[in-house]
């Protein structure tokens, strides 16, 4: 992938779990990639050189912004350049959870597929009828609208602002959309205010046998509510790409769920996503080089 860098360019990579060479590499860094191991203030500070953080997606929540700030290091994004990617996961997750295809994985690979309960299809549905709730309507959710109308789904979303969209309804608050939704899908950034935005009352609010799908941040959802919510059957299924601990311990009690669709934090990962990643990579480090602003600086 980065063998279209320019010769200007040097590049270093070091481990996940290698702290020796990180630090060693720190010395001289004037750019440091961003992937999902937070940036802490303690990072920041062990690189005097350091111009930029660039973020390799879209979250900065594992960004120590504000010793960023104070340091005089500039904080970079890539909105949209995984947008197709998280799109399409999401429409996978939705289509998983609501056909089963874990528990039914499961049983055909024990030779069971065909001594199911009767009543075990009684629990699957189409998309076909079902309402669509995006909690955020950025670009993945309207990649995501024109597909699922055209399977029979109606879309609906919350959002600060309307947006001009003939296949959308805008909800008139979170609560109404938690009332009409079958699927609920969240598409907005971790902050203060939406750290346990889907909590105990929450799933209370939502239907009977909805389904829940996060591509977004574990750390929306009281993983503890929605274990609950998914035993009681209020929430039928789970689609789950982040959890609130990530990777995902195994023994966080979701995962022992025939109803939760696991996978981990992958929604992005394309090579096609890589490949716009890295173009807005070298350009940004051209324009830190040539004292240019910045694309997409937080």
């Amino acid at each position: 992938m980065l063998k279209s860098a320019p010769e200007w360019l040097d590049i270093a990579f070091v481990g996940e779990h290698d702290a020796n060479a990180l630090r060693h590499e720190l010395k001289d860094a004037d750019v440091l990639l961003h992937v999902l191991t937070p940036v802490t203030g303690a990072v920041l500070k062990a690189a005097p050189k350091l111009k930029l953080v660039q973020k390799i997606g879209v979250g900065v929540n594992t960004i120590d912004l504000e010793t960023a700030r104070s340091l005089g290091i500039a904080v970079a994004n890539m909105p949209g350049c995984n947008s197709q990617a998280v799109a399409e996961h999401t429409l996978t997750l939705m289509l998983a959870s609501l056909r089963r295809l874990g528990y039914l994985d499961n049983a055909s690979r024990h030779g069971a597929g065909w001594e199911l309960p009767p009543d075990t299809y009684d629990s699957v549905s189409e998309l076909s009828g079902r309402t669509v709730g995006f909690v955020g309507y950025g670009s993945i959710p309207r990649k995501l609208t024109a597909a699922l109308v055209a399977l029979g789904a109606r879309v609906i979303y919350h959002a600060r602002h309307a947006v001009p969209d003939d296949a959308a309804r805008k909800a008139a608050s979170l609560e109404a959309l938690l009332h009409e939704a079958d699927i609920v899908s969240l598409h907005i950034p971790l902050t203060p205010d939406t750290r346990g935005l889907l909590d105990a009352a929450a799933f209370s609010a939502m239907k009977q046998g909805a389904v829940l799908i996060n591509t977004a941040r574990g750390e929306l959802v009281d993983e503890r509510a929605l274990h609950d919510a998914l035993i009681s059957g209020k929430v039928a299924a789970a689609g789950l790409d982040v959890f609130a601990t990530e990777p995902v311990p195994r023994d966080n009690p979701l995962l022992g769920l025939p109803n939760v669709i696991a996978t981990p934090h992958v929604a992005w990962l394309t090579p096609q996503t890589l490949a716009r990643s890295i173009a807005v990579l070298i350009e940004n480090c051209r324009r830190l080089k040539e004292g240019e602003a910045l694309l997409n600086q937080v």
